[in-house]
């Protein structure tokens, strides 16, 4: 029978020893010191986690690429049952491994990892005596919205004799097909350990890997065709946090929203200048399903648009506008339930002249935005995310709501938030 191994990618040691005794109740048969955990707290990690399941295999995921032999003994001694060793590292790293490995009592583990060869490289790794291969899609490949790769899985399942793991990606609703395409190891992180209930999502990847089908979004990946759906799922703050700050528009402030209302849609971009409303409202005609339109007007005090163009472009299905520079008749505007981000409100418009364009490269609120870029605005702001990054953004963003929640969880539970992120002790050495 297949084993699930947790993940527990974690700073804090004593959230992970929460975290995973969480999980072993739900099911978790193995337990993963991460990788960020061994680097934050070093082999005490392994140490303590060794302590708290002296039942249980403990891998240390060391991700190791030069002098195997030393780290193998290190994390050993520690109380690790099996260790990481980088498919990448060098024949000579991995047979140290190995051979430390046998006097200490530990398996290596051999994670193949941007290996770009993947069945041939574990079929030479097999011949160094290593215990396990782990097929690996790391996190930031993820983040891109690529397939996982189960067809390589199976062909490394053919290719070699000994036991194979799978990692990177894993939820309930994927985990039976890894145990189907041949996987006896199924090491799951986010979609556990990003929960707030830990012991169901164990459960929950336990049912799925005998079979049972499970419906979650938890830790789900999406593609360029799903991002109306992925950034409705997460906030402003949520994408700034995973967007490193950048798209931002500062200055531009939502005038129309009902609490709770959001905006998500594709950018179509209009040039104009004080008061001149005919390249805005022309744009609606332009506009598709699911468009917002953005104005650049430099932020000159004459509203551009109103509460008629507001209605003429929910008919054709534009999901709402941003303005650098005035808006009027935000009252009925705000029952239609339309949304206007704009730099400032005024009760005076100009005249349709026609100057400016649609569809060309502006600047709103500091930020460059062209046509295709997604735009998402809620009560907080408004944010510009370029659309050939859109589908990492949207998975960072969606990751950073998902352990959030796990943080919300542990307050509740009677922590503080200076407390689950341990921060007195991650402030800088002085």
């Amino acid at each position: 029978m297949p084993v699930l191994q947790v993940a527990l990618d974690l700073m804090q040691l004593n959230r992970s020893i929460v975290i995973a005794h969480e999980a072993v109740d739900g099911g978790a048969d193995w337990i993963e010191v991460g990788t960020p955990l061994i680097k934050s707290e070093g082999a005490e990690a392994i140490r303590a986690l060794r302590r708290e399941f002296p039942g249980k295999k403990i891998i240390a995921d060391t991700k190791t690429m030069d002098v195997g032999s030393f780290e193998v003994e290190i994390v050993a001694k520690a109380g690790a049952d099996i260790v990481t060793v980088l498919g990448l590292a060098d024949d000579a790293t991995i047979e140290e491994a190995v051979m430390a490995g046998r006097k200490y009592g530990a398996e290596i583990m051999v994670d193949m990892i941007n290996v770009p060869d993947r069945v041939e490289r574990a079929k030479q790794v097999e011949k160094l005596g290593v215990a396990y291969i782990c097929m690996h899609m790391g996190i930031d490949t993820q983040m891109k919205g690529e397939e996982p790769p189960i067809d390589v899985l199976r062909k490394i399942v053919d290719a070699v004799s000994i036991p194979v793991a799978v990692a990177g990606g894993i939820t309930a609703e994927n985990a039976g097909l890894y145990v189907e395409a041949g996987a006896t190891d199924v090491i799951v992180g986010g979609a556990i350990i990003k929960t707030e209930d830990i012991r169901g999502a164990a459960e929950n990847i336990k049912k799925a890997m005998s079979g049972a089908k499970i419906d979650t979004n938890l830790a789900k990946k999406y593609s360029e065709e799903d991002l109306f759906e992925a950034f409705s799922r997460v906030s402003t703050c949520n994408i700034s946090d995973a967007f490193h700050k950048q798209g931002v528009m500062f200055g531009i402030v939502p005038q129309s929203l009902k609490h709770r209302q959001k905006m998500v849609g594709r950018a179509l971009t209009v040039q104009t200048t004080n008061g001149d409303w005919a390249k805005p409202v022309e744009a609606i005609d332009r506009a598709k399903d699911g468009d917002v339109i953005v104005v650049d007007v430099g932020g000159a005090p004459v509203a551009v648009w109103g509460e008629l163009a507001s209605c003429s472009a929910m008919v054709m299905g534009v999901r709402g506008i941003v303005i650098d520079g005035a808006a009027r008749d935000i009252d009925d505007i705000r029952d239609l339930g339309f949304p206007v981000f704009s730099r400032s409100v005024a009760p005076c418009a100009g005249e349709p002249k026609g100057y400016g364009g649609i569809g060309i490269e502006i600047t709103v609120g500091g930020q460059r935005v062209r046509t295709g870029d997604w735009i998402v605005g809620d009560e907080s702001g408004i944010i510009v995310i370029p659309k050939e990054m859109a589908v990492e953004v949207a998975n960072r963003a969606l990751d950073v709501h998902e352990r959030e929640n796990r943080t919300r969880e542990e307050i509740n539970r009677g922590s503080t938030l200076s407390k689950v992120n341990e921060l007195a002790k991650w402030e800088p050495v002085k």
